[in-house]
């Protein structure tokens, strides 16, 4: 040893310290396999495994409350629409209640109105269906220039309200001059065609003259 470099010297007790470390980790591996058996791994059926998986990822939410992520929306009571029916067979429904002048008897009134059959078929109208403009009638509130059954429908409104009313034939157009009749000859005609049946009005009241 005394002749050989220092350097060399040096490398070899690396060398000899290397290989002694590797005897040292190899000895001790085998040691610890020699411990430890292995344990058999059973595999599992795949139905399980997404059984598993998917309560795993429920268990996610479990800190979550419920009731936070399905709010119940307020449940508000529906409208509901009374009828009214007088004595002489007319049926009112109140679909807007107005705030303005309230109508009388003898009183001269100004409103639009729309005229159906009673299957709903669309007989006149004072607002246009396409452009919306209105050409409202003034009446007076005289059974004797008027249908009664429209005359009872409008006493007792307020203005801005609006009524929808059944009126039958009795108390409809019992004669060709009573109002509210169109001035053109073809919806006057078309009109007066179902004089003998049950008409539906829907009357908003715009003034009290």
């Amino acid at each position: 040893m005394e002749g050989l470099p220092l350097q060399t010297m040096f490398s070899f007790l690396s060398v000899f310290q290397f290989s002694s470390n590797k005897r040292i980790k190899d000895a001790t591996v085998t040691n610890l396999e020699d411990r430890f058996v292995s344990l058999p791994v059973k595999r599992l059926p795949r139905r399980l495994l997404f059984k598993c998986i998917g309560l795993s990822t429920a268990l996610l939410f479990v800190n979550e409350p419920v009731l936070e992520a399905a709010v119940m929306p307020e449940m508000k009571e529906p409208e509901v629409i009374r009828t009214l029916k007088f004595d002489s067979g007319v049926r009112i429904q109140e679909i807007v209640q107005g705030n303005g002048q309230e109508a009388h008897e003898g009183d001269v009134v100004e409103v639009n109105y729309v005229c159906r059959r009673s299957n709903g078929y669309f007989v006149h109208s004072t607002v246009d269906q396409f452009s919306g403009e209105s050409s409202p009638v003034i009446l007076p509130l005289d059974e004797n220039r008027i249908i009664k059954g429209l005359k009872e429908v409008l006493i007792g409104m307020k203005v801005g309200g609006k009524r929808r009313a059944l009126i039958p034939p009795s108390v409809g157009y019992i004669n060709e001059n009573l109002k509210p009749v169109p001035d053109e000859f073809g919806p006057r005609r078309s009109l007066l065609s179902h004089a003998s049946e049950p008409l539906i009005f829907e009357v908003q009241l715009l003034k009290v003259l």
